[in-house]
């Protein structure tokens, strides 16, 4: 599988630590502002409702001082006790001679004074259970393996219960509070209430139901409106619940209406029974800015393009999953600076169906050679801009061009408006099953719905599926007062992932969700299925998937791959799913159950992107040395001004980044036999990165995603005009720069230009923006003054040939797209091996069969034999192998058709195997069966 623009994983650092604040009430709350989009170098946070104040959990207090029940009070802003199941709760607390109660208080009325807890209308008393926690319970909850257990009398009302603010305190054997704390419920949640039914609006000939998972809630309310915003309610209705589930009906003159839940619960982060307005966690249509949930019927004819239902039947063919190469693309990128695009549908779904704009022929010149998907970076609806576009605020780009290449006006301007314009990356999720509405020409009624179906249907037809990038691991918002937080308005405490305080956790960067409980699962689950069957993509990509619970993403790709062109007009099996696999944060080495990591997904068919390849090609990591070089940026062979170490060190790390480049070019497959730099023949999963850990990770081929470019980082033209000299036979495919922005998620439209007319890349327009950028700007500012990095038209339109030919060449044999890892194993052969090796030259061979002979299957009608040889040298290499010797080989026809004259150069001498390459050069030679 190979991968363009895709994406790159982060470092967690160390969990952030809250310093101890002066002494306020007992509900005093730190509330902070930030919204900002994960990215591995930011470690910023969206904070809500967070406990000014830490206390130990077992802290012995003595319960006669005013400082003792403030202290105590305040404990009870965590949740470090875990109600596991309906006759167990785990706390980390030595009872000794006192007792455990549970208190509960249905007007969240709890206090302590004078060593005794006041206000609760419920208390009870709990047994002393085993010191261990049964085994299914840490099978299900790792990280209170060592947490004893108290037990729940069976009399208890627990369902009723949960419904109050809850508390487990330690009572003296004389009486007193000496610890208290609240409950994690998440657990008995699961166990009492986990629910298969219908969620969200239901349209049936004679009604609309409405139904909501909420069994924490007090009372539910809906209030209707007719409008998207502002005015009187039409009507409002109280829900009724059943074992946790609220529902109401009304009639079909609700259609198209908008409503609002009114949900009256115990949320923890402010110790009071809140009444909460939200939206449906399963809207399927919003109102501007998420403002409302509209009503609307995804089924109706009004919501369809026309011929939307004929769709499947004009999918572009998909043979196998190893036939796939996937192109990433932000939505606003594509035309906000696309002249040829009318102005009123510029940077949304609309600007894909302008078939004759620029975006769109430079769409169908990648269809033809080969691109099989696009994935879009999010698309839902997300947090950060607008949806009125008359809300944004713009800059003038003659301004902006007026000013030098390495100026630093242009980020100042840019940054002065980065919040109010209209532009994000979209890794800030509000709400998962709706299509974002700054991207369509109307934020209200039906018409993003619409013109989104529109998009996939323009691509599909030009031959590219597409894919959406889906961020399950996060959420944008939590509280019970921000406007944008939704799932913990209506069940606190239960979607997002806490830690051993009860503070929810913030290793993605803010608000992790927590998969792992079962009605997260299912909404991550019911979101699929939506995109799935009413917007008919092919593929989701999935940020952070190691914050995902392996079980999850293996359920997803169960159901998804159910899902038939008869009974749901998809056809399932042809979904593709791959994301991010890095382990990290409280998730590491399954630290909350078996996550989706690299090393977990193995047997799955379930991709992940291969950050080995990635790395070895470039140098170092995205979290390295800027000037870090790699195999194809000059390590070792063109050197720069970086101390890479000693010559045998840097020779090493040549050959070491060698051995990592052919295991992804096979497949990154943990059990592929190759002889390494030493002369050792090591399995995948027996080469190591350079921190010990295995290169290989994949069980088929379809499980690694190869890449070297991502939205993430710079651009790899750019990372080369960092790291080495600019070579413009490999690249993006026109050579795009973001005037070295290694994080331009908020950069505004003037840093992510693209110009599909090819007159420029988008180079030198400015210093970027200071915050991520500021400290690498004395080696930038160099490099954007200097004219000689701009490429030239003619060098754009030439690295988009090569890009172009090298996908036609992938797609002209199927020895390129080998599907099983057997089939990798007995024709890939890797030559120019061990300590003797030329520095900077791999040489590959792909093996067929011969139909009616015994041994290897014949699998390409045109070609028996393939050879690549890449040369990244500044200078022709000469490179003799005896294993290759008299073939009857010859370059590739679509090179030698190709208008570049350097790669003709290359040459193959048959009697004794021996190839001549030209510099920074990549030659296939095919041995053809009519030869």
């Amino acid at each position: 599988m190979s991968l363009f623009h895709s994406s790159t994983p982060f470092l967690a650092t160390s969990r952030t630590c809250w310093n101890t604040c002066p002494p306020l009430t007992s509900r005093s709350l730190l509330v902070s502002v930030t919204r900002r989009r994960r990215h591995p170098s930011r470690r910023v946070f969206r904070l809500n409702s967070y406990p000014t104040i830490q206390c130990d959990s077992a802290m012995a207090i003595d319960g006669g001082s005013s400082t003792s029940s403030r202290v105590l009070l305040e404990s009870l802003l965590y949740s470090r006790a875990f109600w596991v199941s309906k006759s167990t709760i785990a706390w980390d607390v030595d009872a000794g001679d006192g007792s455990c109660y549970l208190y509960g208080s249905k007007t969240a009325n709890l206090s302590v004074a004078n060593g005794e807890i006041q206000g609760y209308d419920v208390k009870i008393d709990l047994g002393k259970g085993n010191d261990k926690l049964p085994e299914h319970v840490i099978e299900r909850f790792p990280h209170i393996r060592d947490y004893k257990s108290l037990q729940v009398p069976l009399t208890v009302d627990v369902a009723g219960l949960l419904k109050y603010q809850l508390a487990v305190a330690f009572i003296t054997s004389g009486g007193k509070c000496t610890t208290i704390t609240g409950l994690q419920l998440p657990g008995v949640l699961d166990e009492l209430f986990s629910y298969n039914g219908p969620l969200g609006p239901i349209f049936s000939d004679e009604s609309i139901s409405l139904y909501l998972w909420a069994p924490t809630a007090q009372d539910v309310r809906v209030l209707i409106y007719r409008e998207p915003e502002g005015g009187d309610h039409l009507e409002v209705v109280q829900l009724e619940e059943q074992n946790g589930v609220w529902s109401a009906s009304g009639p079909l003159t609700w259609n198209c209406c908008y409503y609002v839940y009114e949900v009256s619960v115990y949320h923890p982060s402010t110790l009071k029974v809140e009444k909460c307005v939200a939206n449906d966690p399963y809207a399927r249509a919003l109102s501007a800015d998420g403002k409302r949930t509209l009503l609307v019927n995804l089924n109706s004819e009004t919501s369809k393009p026309e011929g939307w239902d004929d769709l499947v039947d004009e999918k572009p063919v998909l043979l196998s999953f190893s036939d796939i190469s996937v192109y990433e693309l932000h939505v606003r990128d594509f035309s906000a600076c696309d002249n040829t695009v009318h102005p009123d549908i510029r940077g949304g779904f609309l600007a894909f169906t302008s078939m004759d704009s620029a975006g769109m022929l430079h769409l169908k010149k990648l269809s033809k050679a080969g691109i099989t998907h696009i994935h879009l970076l999010p698309t839902f609806h997300f947090g950060g801009v607008d949806d009125e576009k008359g809300k944004w605020e713009h800059l003038d780009f003659q301004v902006l061009e007026s000013f030098p290449p390495d100026s630093e006006e242009q980020q100042a301007q840019v940054t002065a408006i980065q919040n109010v314009d209209g532009y994000n990356w979209g890794y800030n999720p509000v709400l998962w099953g709706v299509p974002k509405g700054s991207y369509a020409s109307n934020p209200n009624g039906i018409n993003r719905i619409i013109e989104f179906r529109k998009m996939v249907q323009a691509l599909n037809r030009i031959g590219l599926r597409v894919v959406l990038d889906v961020v399950y691991n996060h959420l944008y918002a939590s509280g019970p007062y921000d406007k944008d937080s939704v799932l913990d308005k209506i069940v606190p405490g239960y979607y997002l992932r806490r830690n051993l305080d009860g503070l929810i956790e913030h290793s993605t960067c803010m608000n992790n969700t927590a998969s792992e409980h079962f009605m997260v699962e299912r909404l991550i689950i019911d979101d699929l299925l939506n995109w799935s069957i009413n917007y008919k993509v092919d593929g989701f990509r999935f940020d952070l998937m190691g914050h995902i619970m392996k079980r999850t993403m293996v359920n997803a790709r169960t159901v998804l791959k159910s899902l038939s062109k008869l009974e749901d007009g998809v056809d399932g099996p042809s979904i593709y799913l791959y994301g991010e696999g890095w382990d990290f944060g409280e998730v590491a080495n399954n630290g909350r159950g078996i996550n989706a990591s690299q090393f977990n997904l193995g047997g799955t068919g379930i991709g992940s992107f291969n950050d080995r390849i990635r790395d070895a090609m470039l140098g170092g990591s995205p979290f390295g040395h800027p000037l870090q070089q790699g195999f194809i940026t000059g390590l070792f062979l063109e050197p720069n001004d970086h101390d890479h170490g000693s010559k045998s060190a840097v020779e090493n790390m040549l050959a070491a980044a060698k051995d990592h480049i052919q295991v992804g070019m096979a497949g990154n497959l943990k059990e592929f036999v190759l002889t390494n730099y030493e002369g050792q023949e090591a399995k995948g999963c027996e080469v190591p990165t350079h921190d010990g850990a295995p290169v290989a990770y994949a069980s088929c081929p379809i499980e690694t995603v190869n890449y070297v470019s991502a939205h993430d980082n710079e651009t790899l033209f750019d990372i080369v005009s960092l790291k080495g000299i600019p070579f413009f036979h490999c690249g993006d495919e026109i050579l795009r720069s973001k005037s070295l922005d290694r994080d331009s998620y908020n950069s505004g439209d003037w840093f992510n230009r693209l110009d599909f007319s090819y007159g420029s890349n988008n180079w030198g327009v400015g210093l970027p923006p200071k915050e991520k950028n500021e400290r690498n700007w004395p080696l930038i500012k160099t490099r954007l003054a200097d004219p000689s990095f701009k490429p030239t038209r003619s060098q754009i339109l030439a690295a988009l040939e090569n890009f172009s030919s090298f996908l036609s060449i992938r797609y002209s044999s199927p020895l390129f797209r080998l599907r099983t890892a057997n089939a990798i194993q007995e024709r890939v052969r890797f030559h120019n091996i061990g300590p003797s090796w030329i520095p900077g030259v791999i040489a590959m061979s792909i093996e067929d069969g011969y139909g009616g002979v015994a041994g290897l299957a014949q699998l390409d009608p045109t070609y028996s034999y393939i050879v690549v040889i890449i040369n990244v040298g500044p200078t022709v290499v000469t490179f003799t192998s005896p294993a290759l010797q008299g073939r009857n080989l010859q370059l590739h026809p679509i090179q030698m058709n190709s208008t570049d004259d350097i790669v003709k150069d290359s040459t193959y001498y048959s009697p004794s195997g021996c190839f001549r390459i030209p510099s920074r050069t990549t030659s296939v030679f095919v041995e053809s069966r009519s030869s």
